[in-house]
């Protein structure tokens, strides 16, 4: 492709939050939580469009006045607890599409993580455009907690997660220092290729590159305390939420 791709940001904000009522218009030091994620996808300037995927009227509301896109609500039956990302993913392409609106590339901003700032978003577009023939990129973050260390009970008996050896040494049994360095994905971001969805049913596809945040980026709420601690981190100056402004 000679062209610049174009990419448009989907921004999933259902309104059936279980652990936190109305987590995503919840508000984090003075605006809904939405708000962030939709703030650094348009300060990015990378966006053809800025789109967020809810299924109430409410939260259409709040998001077109933070200045995103909301073309079309939701269906219900894309909007339940167990949901997939590539039902609602694929009905927005699709709908966008019919409507005329086609982008080569989808990048997901869940608004759980407040702290993705537009430089975030701008070092991952050019990690996926430099990484030539992969379908997405992830973002990821080193495990606290190694899976080498990990067990699970079977008929009372602890089996390990990991069975193989290092160097003739059980994964549980080696140091630390010694386990392969692993990584878990977070929430905070996704780019792939509107074909991986369109044509191949996944929002990931087989070859998929690795985007590691820093610092706070990653950072994920989905509990009551999670919100207290978003604030504490901002209060004393250890992360830094984009600058939320109405547009109307």
């Amino acid at each position: 492709m000679s062209r610049r791709p174009s990419i448009v940001a989907l921004i999933p904000a259902r309104s059936g939050s279980k652990r936190v009522r109305d987590k995503n218009i919840r508000l984090l030091c003075g605006h809904p939580l939405l708000a962030y994620s939709i703030t650094s996808a348009k300060d990015s300037e990378i966006f053809k469009e800025v789109i967020v995927s809810t299924d109430s009227n409410k939260y259409a509301s709040i998001a077109e006045k933070y200045g995103a896109s909301v073309p079309f609500l939701r269906p219900p039956e894309f909007a339940q607890e167990h949901s997939t990302d590539i039902e609602w993913i694929s009905y927005t392409l699709r709908q966008l599409k019919d409507k005329g609106s086609e982008f080569d590339c989808f990048a997901i901003l869940r608004p759980t993580s407040p702290f993705r700032s537009k430089d975030t978003i701008r070092r991952a577009w050019k990690v996926f455009l430099d990484a030539g023939d992969v379908d997405s990129l992830r973002a990821v973050e080193p495990c606290t907690q190694h899976p080498g260390k990990m067990w699970v009970i079977r008929r009372n008996l602890l089996i390990p997660i990991l069975p193989y050896e290092n160097n003739g040494i059980p994964w549980h049994n080696s140091p630390y220092q010694s386990l392969p360095k692993v990584y878990i994905q977070n929430a905070s971001l996704e780019i792939a290729w509107s074909r991986v969805a369109l044509e191949d049913n996944s929002i990931s596809g087989a070859k998929v590159v690795p985007f590691v945040t820093k610092g706070y980026e990653g950072f994920d709420i989905n509990e009551p305390i999670d919100f207290d601690f978003a604030e504490y981190l901002v209060q004393r100056g250890a992360a830094i939420l984009p600058m939320c402004k109405t547009v109307r």
